[in-house]
Protein backbone atom coordinates (compact mmCIF):
# COMPACT_ATOMS: atom_id res chain seq x y z
CA UNK A 1 0.00 0.00 0.00
CA UNK A 2 1.80 3.44 -1.48
CA UNK A 3 1.92 5.84 1.43
CA UNK A 4 0.88 9.02 1.09
CA UNK A 5 1.39 12.65 2.73
CA UNK A 6 -0.95 15.23 1.28
CA UNK A 7 0.55 18.78 1.17
CA UNK A 8 -2.80 21.10 1.62
CA UNK A 9 -5.97 20.45 2.30
CA UNK A 10 -8.49 22.18 0.01
CA UNK A 11 -10.83 20.57 -2.03
CA UNK A 12 -8.11 18.51 -3.89
CA UNK A 13 -6.89 17.58 -0.92
CA UNK A 14 -9.71 16.32 0.90
CA UNK A 15 -11.07 14.40 -2.42
CA UNK A 16 -7.81 12.66 -2.78
CA UNK A 17 -7.76 11.46 1.23
CA UNK A 18 -11.71 9.91 0.22
CA UNK A 19 -10.66 7.88 -2.68
CA UNK A 20 -7.15 7.17 -1.44
CA UNK A 21 -8.02 3.69 0.65
CA UNK A 22 -10.19 2.13 -2.09
CA UNK A 23 -7.26 2.76 -4.52
CA UNK A 24 -4.23 1.01 -2.20
CA UNK A 25 -3.30 3.78 -0.59
CA UNK A 26 -2.72 5.36 2.75
CA UNK A 27 -2.77 8.89 4.20
CA UNK A 28 -0.36 9.17 6.68
CA UNK A 29 0.33 12.58 6.59
CA UNK A 30 -2.29 16.13 6.10
CA UNK A 31 0.29 19.17 5.98
CA UNK A 32 -1.65 22.71 5.91
CA UNK A 33 -1.18 25.91 7.54
CA UNK A 34 -4.99 25.54 8.98
CA UNK A 35 -4.01 22.61 10.51
CA UNK A 36 -0.86 24.67 12.89
CA UNK A 37 1.56 22.21 11.17
CA UNK A 38 4.39 22.50 8.70
CA UNK A 39 6.36 20.47 6.05
CA UNK A 40 9.39 18.81 8.44
CA UNK A 41 11.34 15.81 8.37
CA UNK A 42 9.02 14.23 11.65
CA UNK A 43 6.02 15.16 9.88
CA UNK A 44 6.30 13.20 6.49
CA UNK A 45 8.24 10.82 7.36
CA UNK A 46 6.36 7.90 6.73
CA UNK A 47 5.28 8.77 3.63
CA UNK A 48 6.19 7.04 0.44
CA UNK A 49 5.23 10.26 -1.98
CA UNK A 50 4.06 13.43 -1.43
CA UNK A 51 0.89 14.96 -2.90
CA UNK A 52 1.37 18.80 -3.57
CA UNK A 53 -2.28 20.54 -4.46
CA UNK A 54 -1.61 24.39 -2.27
CA UNK A 55 -1.50 27.76 -3.83
CA UNK A 56 0.25 29.47 -6.04
CA UNK A 57 2.44 31.47 -3.73
CA UNK A 58 2.80 28.52 -1.38
CA UNK A 59 3.37 25.66 -3.66
CA UNK A 60 7.85 26.26 -4.90
CA UNK A 61 8.60 26.74 -1.27
CA UNK A 62 6.49 23.77 -0.28
CA UNK A 63 7.92 21.77 -3.32
CA UNK A 64 11.65 22.78 -2.42
CA UNK A 65 11.45 21.58 1.36
CA UNK A 66 9.91 18.40 0.09
CA UNK A 67 12.81 17.64 -2.67
CA UNK A 68 15.48 18.93 0.14
CA UNK A 69 13.80 16.01 2.54
CA UNK A 70 14.18 13.39 -0.05
CA UNK A 71 10.93 12.62 -0.93
CA UNK A 72 9.11 12.06 -4.05
CA UNK A 73 6.42 14.43 -5.23
CA UNK A 74 3.20 14.91 -7.22
CA UNK A 75 2.11 18.49 -7.57
CA UNK A 76 -0.97 19.62 -9.10
CA UNK A 77 -0.82 23.33 -8.39
CA UNK A 78 -0.65 25.87 -11.24
CA UNK A 79 0.74 29.35 -11.38
CA UNK A 80 4.23 28.96 -10.08
CA UNK A 81 5.62 27.43 -13.47
CA UNK A 82 8.01 30.31 -13.72
CA UNK A 83 10.18 28.57 -10.98
CA UNK A 84 9.82 25.08 -12.73
CA UNK A 85 13.62 24.71 -14.17
CA UNK A 86 15.00 25.44 -10.21
CA UNK A 87 12.74 22.70 -9.17
CA UNK A 88 14.37 20.50 -11.85
CA UNK A 89 17.88 21.43 -11.12
CA UNK A 90 16.85 20.74 -7.32
CA UNK A 91 15.47 17.10 -8.05
CA UNK A 92 18.54 16.12 -10.46
CA UNK A 93 20.76 16.81 -7.82
CA UNK A 94 18.89 15.27 -4.73
CA UNK A 95 18.28 12.11 -6.98
CA UNK A 96 14.69 12.55 -5.94
CA UNK A 97 11.51 11.66 -8.29
CA UNK A 98 8.87 14.99 -9.22
CA UNK A 99 5.96 15.13 -11.22
CA UNK A 100 3.27 18.03 -12.13
CA UNK A 101 0.64 19.07 -13.90
CA UNK A 102 -1.59 21.75 -15.48
CA UNK A 103 -4.12 18.80 -15.03
CA UNK A 104 -4.43 14.97 -13.97
CA UNK A 105 -7.51 14.79 -15.09
CA UNK A 106 -6.81 11.59 -18.30
CA UNK A 107 -10.06 13.41 -20.07
CA UNK A 108 -8.41 16.35 -20.02
CA UNK A 109 -4.98 14.88 -21.56
CA UNK A 110 -6.59 12.75 -23.95
CA UNK A 111 -8.10 16.40 -24.99
CA UNK A 112 -4.50 18.29 -25.29
CA UNK A 113 -3.84 15.10 -27.61
CA UNK A 114 -7.43 15.80 -29.31
CA UNK A 115 -6.56 19.41 -29.95
CA UNK A 116 -2.93 18.77 -31.20
CA UNK A 117 -4.20 16.56 -33.46
CA UNK A 118 -7.09 19.09 -35.14
CA UNK A 119 -4.76 21.84 -34.99
CA UNK A 120 -2.22 20.18 -37.07
CA UNK A 121 -5.69 19.91 -39.18
CA UNK A 122 -6.57 23.13 -39.10
CA UNK A 123 -3.34 25.11 -40.27
CA UNK A 124 -4.49 24.31 -43.52
CA UNK A 125 -7.63 25.99 -43.22
CA UNK A 126 -6.86 29.80 -43.26
CA UNK A 127 -10.37 30.67 -43.86
CA UNK A 128 -10.87 30.25 -40.21
CA UNK A 129 -10.21 31.68 -36.78
CA UNK A 130 -9.95 30.26 -33.24
CA UNK A 131 -10.54 31.16 -30.10
CA UNK A 132 -10.48 29.70 -26.36
CA UNK A 133 -12.53 29.76 -23.29
CA UNK A 134 -12.66 28.48 -19.60
CA UNK A 135 -14.95 28.33 -16.75
CA UNK A 136 -13.97 27.62 -13.38
CA UNK A 137 -15.31 27.76 -9.49
CA UNK A 138 -15.31 30.97 -7.86
CA UNK A 139 -12.69 29.88 -5.38
CA UNK A 140 -9.87 29.27 -8.08
CA UNK A 141 -7.01 31.17 -7.35
CA UNK A 142 -5.11 31.54 -10.74
CA UNK A 143 -6.48 33.09 -13.98
CA UNK A 144 -5.80 31.85 -16.94
CA UNK A 145 -5.58 28.06 -15.33
CA UNK A 146 -2.56 26.17 -16.17
CA UNK A 147 -5.07 23.90 -18.37
CA UNK A 148 -5.57 27.39 -20.53
CA UNK A 149 -1.86 27.84 -21.11
CA UNK A 150 -1.33 24.89 -21.74
CA UNK A 151 -4.65 24.37 -24.82
CA UNK A 152 -2.82 27.88 -25.63
CA UNK A 153 1.16 26.52 -26.26
CA UNK A 154 -1.01 23.88 -28.09
CA UNK A 155 -1.99 26.07 -30.61
CA UNK A 156 1.11 27.96 -31.12
CA UNK A 157 2.92 25.32 -31.67
CA UNK A 158 0.42 23.97 -34.76
CA UNK A 159 -1.22 27.07 -35.71
CA UNK A 160 1.17 28.84 -37.73
CA UNK A 161 -0.94 32.02 -38.60
CA UNK A 162 -1.47 32.11 -34.03
CA UNK A 163 1.82 33.56 -32.08
CA UNK A 164 0.67 34.99 -29.72
CA UNK A 165 -1.74 34.51 -26.70
CA UNK A 166 -3.64 37.19 -25.29
CA UNK A 167 -5.75 36.40 -21.63
CA UNK A 168 -6.90 39.76 -20.74
CA UNK A 169 -9.89 41.80 -21.54
CA UNK A 170 -9.10 43.42 -25.11
CA UNK A 171 -10.40 46.84 -25.56
CA UNK A 172 -9.09 47.05 -29.24
CA UNK A 173 -9.22 44.95 -32.11
CA UNK A 174 -7.65 41.79 -31.85
CA UNK A 175 -4.72 41.40 -34.54
CA UNK A 176 -4.47 38.34 -36.93
CA UNK A 177 -1.66 36.18 -34.73
CA UNK A 178 -3.30 36.51 -31.91
CA UNK A 179 -4.87 33.66 -30.02
CA UNK A 180 -7.78 35.22 -27.57
CA UNK A 181 -8.60 32.24 -24.52
CA UNK A 182 -10.99 34.33 -22.18
CA UNK A 183 -11.72 32.78 -18.38
CA UNK A 184 -14.52 32.93 -16.72
CA UNK A 185 -15.08 32.75 -12.60
CA UNK A 186 -18.13 32.09 -11.08
CA UNK A 187 -20.38 29.62 -8.91
CA UNK A 188 -19.29 26.16 -8.14
CA UNK A 189 -18.35 25.08 -11.75
CA UNK A 190 -15.54 21.98 -11.53
CA UNK A 191 -14.17 23.40 -15.03
CA UNK A 192 -15.21 23.24 -18.93
CA UNK A 193 -12.39 24.64 -21.57
CA UNK A 194 -12.97 24.77 -25.38
CA UNK A 195 -11.18 25.68 -28.36
CA UNK A 196 -13.54 27.01 -31.35
CA UNK A 197 -12.56 27.47 -35.07
CA UNK A 198 -15.23 29.68 -36.28
CA UNK A 199 -15.26 30.68 -40.25
CA UNK A 200 -18.09 32.78 -42.48
CA UNK A 201 -19.81 29.10 -43.10
CA UNK A 202 -19.51 27.39 -39.89
CA UNK A 203 -18.12 27.18 -36.33
CA UNK A 204 -16.12 23.65 -35.21
CA UNK A 205 -15.90 23.43 -31.18
CA UNK A 206 -14.20 20.96 -28.92
CA UNK A 207 -15.08 21.22 -25.39
CA UNK A 208 -14.30 19.33 -22.43
CA UNK A 209 -16.39 20.04 -19.43
CA UNK A 210 -15.15 18.16 -15.85
CA UNK A 211 -18.65 16.83 -14.23
CA UNK A 212 -16.69 16.96 -10.54
CA UNK A 213 -13.19 16.73 -9.81
CA UNK A 214 -12.88 13.10 -9.39
CA UNK A 215 -10.90 12.46 -12.75
CA UNK A 216 -8.29 14.99 -11.33
CA UNK A 217 -8.17 13.22 -8.24
CA UNK A 218 -7.97 9.67 -9.88
CA UNK A 219 -5.23 10.80 -12.12
CA UNK A 220 -3.40 12.04 -9.58
CA UNK A 221 -3.34 8.98 -7.42
CA UNK A 222 -1.89 6.79 -10.48
CA UNK A 223 0.40 9.59 -10.76
CA UNK A 224 1.62 9.11 -7.43
CA UNK A 225 1.84 4.89 -7.98
CA UNK A 226 4.12 5.94 -10.95
CA UNK A 227 6.68 8.09 -9.52
CA UNK A 228 6.64 5.96 -5.84
CA UNK A 229 10.15 4.25 -7.36
CA UNK A 230 11.69 7.14 -9.66
CA UNK A 231 14.14 9.66 -10.01
CA UNK A 232 13.57 12.75 -12.40
CA UNK A 233 11.52 15.33 -13.57
CA UNK A 234 8.42 14.42 -15.56
CA UNK A 235 5.26 16.03 -16.91
CA UNK A 236 2.22 14.32 -16.47
CA UNK A 237 1.19 14.60 -19.81
CA UNK A 238 3.91 13.61 -21.52
CA UNK A 239 4.45 10.53 -19.84
CA UNK A 240 0.45 9.74 -19.66
CA UNK A 241 0.97 6.20 -21.80
CA UNK A 242 3.03 5.23 -19.24
CA UNK A 243 1.08 6.29 -16.25
CA UNK A 244 -2.45 4.51 -17.33
CA UNK A 245 -0.78 1.84 -19.38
Amino acid sequence: MLKIALIGYGQMGKLIEQIAQNNDCEIVAIIDPLLGNEITTKTITDADVCIEFSTPDAAFGNIKKLIELGKNVVSGTTGWYDKLDKIKLMVEKKGTGFIYGSNFSIGMNLFFSIIKSTAKLMNYAEEYDLYGLEMHHKKKKDSPSGTAKVLSEIILKNIDRKTLAKYEKLNRKIEKNEFHFASVRSGYIPGMHSISFDSESDTIELKHTARNRNGLAMGTIKAAKWINDKTGFYNFTNKLNEIIG
